[in-house]
């Protein structure tokens, strides 16, 4: 995931927090706020472990959106991670994702299947 489309400020993630709407997943928790640049955030509390099994936590949901970036709506993302997200298998973390993404109306149709559904 590019620099740019991170979330780093404290001030942004209480916003977020503050003002999102949620949906979860067994493995996480998605939160949202509409905006005008796609900015996405992670976090994972220290009941997950020890730091270096919190920053595995944060590459492994960092690597899971990055094929998702193209697709997604702008606005500013929080992905909250649960105990299970720890152990949970990669292809898990993916499908998970795009089901809370779906489940708030925030992908963005891919550009080769509207095409396709435009052609008669």
């Amino acid at each position: 995931m590019q620099r740019t489309y991170s979330l780093k400020k404290n001030a942004q993630f209480r916003y977020v927090h503050r003002r999102g709407t949620s949906s979860g997943s067994h493995e996480m928790v998605l939160l949202y706020v509409r905006s005008g640049t796609l900015k996405v955030g992670f976090t994972v509390g220290k009941k997950l472990g020890c730091a270096v099994e919190r920053n595995r936590i944060k590459r492994r949901l960092r690597e899971a959106v990055t094929p998702l970036l193209p697709r997604m709506k702008p606005g500013l993302y929080v992905f909250i991670a649960r105990q299970p997200a720890a152990q949970a298998e990669f292809s898990k973390l993916c499908r998970s994702m795009q089901y809370l993404l779906r489940k708030q109306n925030l992908l963005a149709e891919p550009q080769a299947a509207q095409k396709a559904g435009d052609a008669p």
